[in-house]
């Protein structure tokens, strides 16, 4: 299903056929430096995560992480979407891209569409956990009108927390 479409990206649920980008996503070390755990190392993994993760969120909530396709390239190239957090009690707008992808504008440009979706599944604002020094992601957080709120503990790391209204 087709959550927003931009100029560039298309925003989707992922499907089974994204079984290889979700490995990909997860499998870079250069991508996981701001994420709790290991890199992935086989593609049952991510088999895994789209069965018991993200299948099972669209099914609780309605929603969940989406992939953003890149239109030229018809690649899934990471994804950007709503996550609920137990331990808060909130939701969490995540997101997470391909290295050749970093720096081009897409965080945002998916941020941004992503973001107005939120409201039609009942979700009126939003938070962004974020690892200490992952300043990419702090940088688009802000972009997208988020606004520092607190310091925390999550996963066993220090994050800082970010915070909108919708």
């Amino acid at each position: 299903m087709i959550i927003a479409e931009t100029d560039r990206l298309i925003i989707r649920q992922f499907e089974q056929r994204d079984i290889p980008s979700i490995f990909l996503l997860n499998s870079i070390p250069e991508v996981l430096t701001y994420i709790p755990g290991e890199p992935m190392t086989c593609v049952e993994q991510a088999e895994e995560i789209f069965n018991e993760v993200i299948l099972s969120s669209y099914e609780e909530f309605g929603y969940g992480r989406w992939a953003v396709e890149h239109k030229l390239d018809n690649k899934v190239i990471g994804f950007c979407g709503p996550k609920y957090i137990t331990e808060y009690d909130e939701v969490e707008l995540g997101y997470r891209y391909l290295p050749d992808y970093w720096g081009l504008g897409l965080g945002s440009e998916a941020g941004r569409s992503a973001l107005e979706q939120f409201q039609r599944f009942g979700i009126d604002e939003v938070i962004a956990i974020i690892l200490l020094g992952n300043k990419g992601s702090e940088n688009l957080a802000q972009k997208l009108g988020m606004k520092h709120r607190n310091r925390d503990s999550f996963m066993g790391h220090k994050v800082n927390i970010y915070h909108k209204k919708l």
